[in-house]
């Protein structure tokens, strides 16, 4: 390396190269993985048909979700994802195409990350009103992992699973 005015080193095209050999080395070792472009990260949001708008709204509330509300459907947040429930007067609009055609309430099988104990989901249910239809029980999830899963169903028939990985 050289140095330049002020004492700070600048580098040499032989530094350069022996740190592209470097980087290259561990690249094909398999230690350095480039993005792949076009591959599907994850999902943003999941689409469903709601029956009972107040019920369904007070029900995700309950649970803790942040709930926002248009006049075409309420949209549950979940971290960066998101539910959104279509209200009746639209999922039943025939003009409304983006939608499943034969997708009626209830439809939703929903599998949520618990972070939290199993007492604490069970207060958090108990006070949301929701009834145990299954569980604790060991699931296999999709963190490539098991956990422990709760179910229970939302105002309109949905099922609702919450899942404990320890």
């Amino acid at each position: 390396m050289r140095y330049i005015l002020g004492g700070m080193p600048k580098k040499t095209a032989a530094a350069r190269a022996s740190r592209r050999r470097f980087i290259g080395g561990l690249a094909a070792a398999g230690a350095v993985r480039a993005q792949s472009p076009g591959k599907v990260s994850g999902f943003d949001h999941v689409a469903l048909p709601m029956q009972n708008t107040e019920s369904m709204v007070a029900f995700y509330r309950g649970l803790g979700f942040d709930v926002t509300e248009s006049a075409t459907a309420c949209s549950v947040h979940i971290g960066d994802n998101m539910i959104n429930f279509h209200r009746p007067q639209r999922w039943r609009d025939k003009s409304f195409t983006l939608r499943a055609p034969a997708a009626q309430p209830p439809c939703g099988d929903l599998c949520f990350v618990w972070q939290g104990t199993p007492g604490a989901l069970k207060a958090m249910l108990d006070r949301a009103g929701a009834k145990v239809i299954e569980g604790p029980g060991p699931r296999q999830g999709g963190r490539r992992k098991t956990g422990s899963s709760v179910y229970v169903r939302d105002p309109d028939g949905n099922l609702l699973e919450f899942m404990i990985y320890s």
